[in-house]
């Protein structure tokens, strides 16, 4: 393999994490290019995951669950509170979500809401 041959005297540890992982990895390149972009992103999420930590730590104790799910919520919709960014959100995935729908056929519909 060309990647131990260049790497292996360096970083034997990360040449051999490698082959071990290819196997896993190699079915990962079957996907369009906009599903692997989706895959391998996971910025937006982990902001979202923060914002509510955030949230919810300052909070601290809820009375009840009723009390921590709006508190969720409204993390949430903090997030976007003009309403706008839906539709960029939207337009970023389009291309993600066409492939899914071709990739998944059946099993995701882009254009319900």
């Amino acid at each position: 393999m060309e990647f131990a041959e260049v790497w292996g005297g360096r970083y034997p540890a990360i040449v051999r994490l490698w082959e071990d992982a290819w196997a896993e990895f190699v079915p990962f390149l079957h996907f369009d290019v906009e599903i692997r972009r989706v895959i391998c992103s996971t910025n937006a999420i982990e902001s979202v995951n923060a914002r509510i930590r955030r949230a919810v730590k300052a909070r601290g104790r809820f009375p009840n669950e009723q009390a921590a799910l709006k508190c969720v919520y409204m993390a949430i919709m903090s997030l976007d509170p003009t309403g706008r960014g839906r539709k960029r959100w939207v337009t970023r995935w389009k291309a993600a979500l066409n492939a899914f729908a071709i990739t998944f056929e059946g099993r995701l519909n882009p254009t319900a809401r």
